[in-house]
């Protein structure tokens, strides 16, 4: 059976700073957002990441269309450590340099406190290995976050993580994602 994985990022939050895995609640805009994304479209079932602002719309639009429904907390968006929930631009006023380092090779010069990338991938990764295994179907929906489809693209287009900051994932976002990756040279 082929698999078609489609990642789809939360909606808007009215958040404006790195939200990692801060709990933050989809603002109005940000539900009517992914309704519109999944309007017309089909899957067999849906997983999702733990965080509020991907369960809560998995949980609605698994209850209208009777699909099956799994949570899965190792899909939550990276651990920025110190950088959490501080605004970016306060960021880039006292810690510019650091930040222009993050962008440029966040494998190397990750945020102070910050989740590994070598681990962030390994839960990625382990994740989709299971909803590849345990798919009710061949049509999944995965809703996750903006750093976890980045990072899940760089691995299946063989790209490096320095790409991440360049890869557009707007809100509400759809993204096709082959798996399993072929591991990167």
């Amino acid at each position: 059976m082929s698999m078609k994985i489609e990642l789809l990022r939360h909606g808007d939050t009215a958040q404006r700073s790195y939200r990692g895995q801060l709990d933050d609640a989809l603002s109005e805009l940000g539900w009517s957002q992914l309704r519109a994304a999944v309007q017309g479209r089909a899957w067999d079932c849906v997983v999702s990441s733990s965080l509020q602002r991907c369960a809560a719309f998995a949980r609605e639009l698994t209850l209208a269309r009777e699909l099956p429904l799994r949570i899965d907390a190792r899909l939550a968006e990276y651990h920025f450590g110190d950088w959490q929930g501080v605004p970016i631009e306060r960021i880039a006023e006292e810690q510019g340099d650091a930040l222009g380092r993050f962008w440029a090779d966040p494998v190397k010069h990750p945020p102070p406190g910050a989740e590994t990338f070598e681990a962030f991938r390994e839960r990625l990764s382990a994740a989709l290995d299971d909803i590849a295994m345990q798919a009710t179907g061949p049509r999944v929906l995965v809703i996750t976050h903006g750093g976890a489809i980045r990072l899940l693209r760089c691995l299946v287009e063989r790209r490096s993580y320095g790409d991440m900051a360049g890869i557009e994932v707007p809100h509400a976002s759809l993204h096709p994602l082959p798996w399993p990756a072929v591991e990167m040279a």
